[in-house]
């Protein structure tokens, strides 16, 4: 999971999309970059690692002249966190140049990269959206749109992605709409981003969505679309939803703010706590589901967990040393809100339940009489493979354990989850066209042979 922007027509294009990935950062922390385009055509780039804070000093900034730009924030789901897998990938081709951020994962890297390399492709990272540049490369076509469709062609998987071509900026969207972009307009220009969050920062206004297996080109002539992609079956995740976008966002073309709400008083009727005194939510993606929980059932809500809003979020860091050090220092209870009390507490998801386990410690530290654990999604029981770090089993708790001792293992005295069809039928175009794999283990594509391999990006794997 990763967070995409891009800007044409202003001529600070470069600041714009900084202040743009600053709204993404929650999509990935791992690395940040920026690619501009002056006005002569030449294209630079600015990568490092961490946060968008970290990147980019004055003399980068100055650097990134032009009125193109694209960055990106990354989450590594496939190729190792390092330099040299930061984006937007830039390469040179001859007279002009290719710049792409990608977000998403690709189901066919592994056959796409060797085939590449029988071809005599040589690969500078261990990322799958190389692949895309080097075909990008390659591709023939009369207009940048129709070269990049061409090199779409026998890609498989999940995608989102802006690319420079020379002083075109491109925007497209894998057939089956896994992942969110968006389209804006700000004056005479064009914004792209992979959430609305992001168009408001810069004050862009938003138009609508890239459609699935849509190609959008904006250059001097003007902007302009093509849908040459092969149509496939909507499956937009719905785990973006529940957890990784941010809740002042449109996905989908619907509120995630609204549908968490939504998920919560599902929650509530499926999965009441009576008795309990007060509700509470794992800060900040469950506020929306325990306000919804509160709401249905009538236990006041209370800001009963506090978090410290200078780490980042648990779920994505790369390491499971990272997630366990994060857990602690991230939270804190208030006790004179749970001391001798029986609590609700919300969350949005459980993945490898290590910080559900250390929450629980701490609420119990603080005092609570009884723990009520609420979960407003199904349980994760199946590796995503469309962009989404659970690659194996063994590390889905939920796949692991019965639901009596998962709720030992974590501590609780009761555990509920939301049921698939209460998560879907949230959703706020209604409960068809999402991909839910990763709850019900219905793939809607084949799943891929080398699926270690697509996780390390035809490498080693990383854990």
């Amino acid at each position: 999971m990763c967070g995409i922007f891009g800007v044409y027509g202003n001529t600070d294009a470069a600041a714009l999309t900084q202040l743009g990935l600053y709204s993404l950062q929650h999509r990935g922390q791992e690395s940040a970059g920026i690619v501009a385009v002056d006005d002569s055509g030449y294209a630079r780039v600015s990568r490092a690692m961490g946060l968008v804070s970290d990147g980019f000093g004055d003399a980068d900034m100055k650097s990134l002249r032009g009125h193109i730009a694209m960055g990106h924030t990354r989450y590594s789901t496939a190729g190792a966190s390092a330099l040299e897998n930061a984006q937007p990938i830039l390469a040179r081709v001859r007279d002009s140049h290719i710049a792409l951020a990608h977000n998403g994962n690709l189901t066919n890297a592994v056959e796409l990269r060797r085939e590449l390399e029988d071809h005599g492709a040589i690969f500078a990272s261990t990322m799958d959206s190389e692949a895309i540049v080097h075909r990008i490369a390659r591709a023939s076509g009369a207009t940048p749109e129709q070269k990049l469709a061409n090199a779409l062609g026998s890609v498989e998987g999940a995608y989102c992605i802006v690319v420079t071509i020379d002083e075109t900026l491109l925007a497209a969207r894998d057939p089956h709409g896994w992942r969110p972009l968006v389209m804006g307009k700000l004056g005479d220009g064009y914004v792209f981003a992979s959430e609305t969050c992001a168009l408001d920062i810069v004050g862009a206004t938003y138009e609508r969505e890239v459609a699935p297996g849509e190609i959008v080109a904006v250059d001097k002539h003007g902007i302009r679309s093509i849908n040459v992609l092969p149509p496939a079956p909507l499956n937009r995740c719905v785990f973006e939803q529940v957890y990784f976008a941010r809740p002042d966002s449109l996905v989908f073309s619907g509120s995630v703010d609204r549908s968490r709400r939504a998920l919560g008083r599902q929650l509530a009727t499926e999965c009441p706590a009576p008795g309990a005194e007060i509700v509470f939510a794992v800060p900040d993606s469950s506020n929306s589901a325990a306000l919804g929980f509160s709401d249905v059932s009538g236990i006041p809500y209370e800001l009963a967990l506090i978090r410290n809003h200078y780490v980042g979020r648990t779920f994505i860091q790369p390491t499971q040393a990272g997630r366990d050090a994060k857990v602690k220092i991230k939270y804190n209870p208030v006790r004179e809100l749970l001391e001798g009390r029986s609590v609700v507490m919300v969350d949005d998801s459980i993945v490898r339940g290590t910080t559900t386990r250390g929450l629980v410690s701490l609420v119990r530290a603080a005092g609570a009489r009884e723990v009520h654990m609420r979960v407003s999604s199904a349980p994760i029981i199946s590796p995503c493979y469309y962009g989404i770090d659970t690659p194996r089993k063994e590390e889905l708790i939920a796949a692991t354990m019965d639901h009596a001792s998962l709720a030992q293992h974590l501590g609780v005295d009761s555990l509920g989850y939301l049921s698939l069809d209460g998560m879907l039928s949230a959703m706020p175009t209604g409960p068809s066209g999402y991909c839910h794999a990763c709850f019900s283990g219905a793939y809607p594509t084949a799943i891929p042979v080398d699926g270690e391999l697509l996780r390390a990006g035809g490498g080693r794997r990383v854990s």
